[in-house]
């Protein structure tokens, strides 16, 4: 029986309950069959499985576990090095589908012969992630686009492997009295609508758009966004048009383009801010994979899949937030809290805020031997203590992450990176290249 899809989505694609029970049963099998043989190995080393193998596993397993891989390429602040340079492959550069299964489903979508919308089509991709794979290629009216081209049975797949996560975690809460009930299955339920949002390329063609249209309206031009050739676009295909440049953090990106890397991610980062307030959506995922520097200085913001709406309210409460933790202003990260809607809405401000500062005073109390000793999987004592201190304090004030503010975090998670990678000594929060004036 499938658990996470409501009925309206069932039906829309045509799915029985029975056919999608099937498929996870299936897939749980197919599975497991893969972890064996990795868990049996790692096992008998009784210590952490090497980083390639890893990779090459969740590769393996395909499109739900892909994505988490490239959770861990995100967050060098949580894994070990080794693990988030090794998961950066699979930002872009999956296993790669047959091109003759790429042609078939380029037809299929648009319902004709693909000799009638594009003049040449790349049979080696630019790039092969989780859910699509993108060529280059020319129209036949002669203009140069990327063809993004959803992977087969990719939706099956991811809810097939979320609803066997989502049972799993049912029985967690059940087993374990003292978990918040509904808060993890919450997540595992946000996460699976998150990942088959992405599968809709109309969707995101019409995000495209929306981000299209309100750089206009600001008259924004360090910033680009691609244009859609709806004439060559449906379902599982999305032609855009055809961007050159390299990474944004790219080492050798300041060889590459006349424009300086820094200051261009401090652009790019006001116009991101900019988006909050003035667009009905903004850019969720801007890893590094999804801005493209040009030549000029300019920069691409691409893969427009997964996107975030929030309020004007909402993220003046993130903003304070993290400028509390920053400045380790107790009061005002419960403050925000509160605003943001993450904790029960009858509890005491004045001692979450202390418990926060007691969390915060722990970690201060850390040496340096405590923080070496922690490679992301084996922590120290000293360490764990403090982790454990934080949980009993989210447990004891019913704390909720909404997604909106969820998808927050990893963007500013992801622009902390860029601007560790790109200007070491820079503050996110206390920046003069920074405009908030929007």
């Amino acid at each position: 029986m499938a658990f996470l899809p409501d009925i309206h989505s069932i039906v829309k694609r045509n799915i029985s309950l029975t056919e999608m029970g099937v498929r996870s049963s299936l897939r749980l099998t197919l599975t497991m069959a893969k972890m064996t043989p990795y868990a049996i190995r790692w096992g008998i080393k009784r210590k952490l499985p090497p980083a390639h193998e890893v990779r090459e596993l969740f590769e393996a397993l395909g499109a739900t576990y892909i994505k988490f891989g490239q959770f861990i390429a995100s967050s060098p602040s949580i894994f070990p090095k080794e693990y988030v340079e090794e998961f950066e492959q699979l930002l872009d550069q999956t296993t790669p589908i047959p091109f003759r299964t790429i042609k078939k489903i380029i037809s299929e979508d648009l319902k004709q012969p693909i000799n009638r919308v594009f003049s040449h089509i790349d049979q080696q991709p630019l790039a092969s992630a989780s859910i699509a794979q993108v060529h280059a290629a020319i129209l036949v009216t002669g203009e140069s686009v990327v063809v993004k081209v959803q992977k087969p049975g990719v939706q099956a797949i991811i809810t097939a492997d979320l609803n066997t996560v989502y049972v799993l975690v049912r029985v967690l809460e059940f087993m374990l009295p003292n978990t918040d009930r509904d808060a993890l299955a919450g997540i595992v339920s946000e996460m699976y609508q998150a990942m088959i949002d992405e599968c809709d390329f109309i969707k995101e063609a019409e995000h495209i758009k929306v981000f299209r249209n309100f750089l206009e309206s600001l008259s924004i031009n360090t910033v680009v966004a691609p244009k859609v050739y709806d004439r060559a676009s449906g379902l599982h295909v999305l032609t855009m048009e055809r961007f050159y440049g390299c990474a944004l953090t790219d080492k050798s990106a300041s060889e590459k383009s006349q424009g300086d890397p820094t200051k261009a991610l401090f652009e790019a980062l006001n116009v991101w801010f900019a988006s909050l307030i003035n667009c009905e959506v903004f850019h969720a995922d801007l890893h590094s994979g999804n801005m493209m520097l040009f030549e000029d200085g300019r920069v691409g913001f691409i893969d427009f899949g997964m996107v975030g709406r929030v309020s004007p309210e909402t993220w003046q409460a993130v903003f304070s937030l993290f400028k509390g933790l920053n400045e380790q202003d107790y009061a005002l990260v419960a403050d925000a809290m509160l605003a943001v809607g993450m904790t029960r809405k009858n509890i005491d401000k004045q001692q979450l805020s202390r418990d926060i500062e007691y969390v915060f005073l722990s970690m201060n109390t850390l040496d340096n031997e405590d923080l070496m000793a922690n490679d992301g999987l084996n922590v120290s004592p000293a360490v764990n203590d403090v982790i454990n201190t934080l949980a009993e304090v989210a447990r004891n004030h019913g704390i909720r992450f909404p997604r909106s503010f969820t998808l927050l975090l990893k963007q500013f998670l992801y622009f902390d990176r860029y601007i560790q990678i790109l200007d070491p000594d820079a503050n996110l929060f206390d920046d003069e290249r920074i405009n908030l004036n929007f």
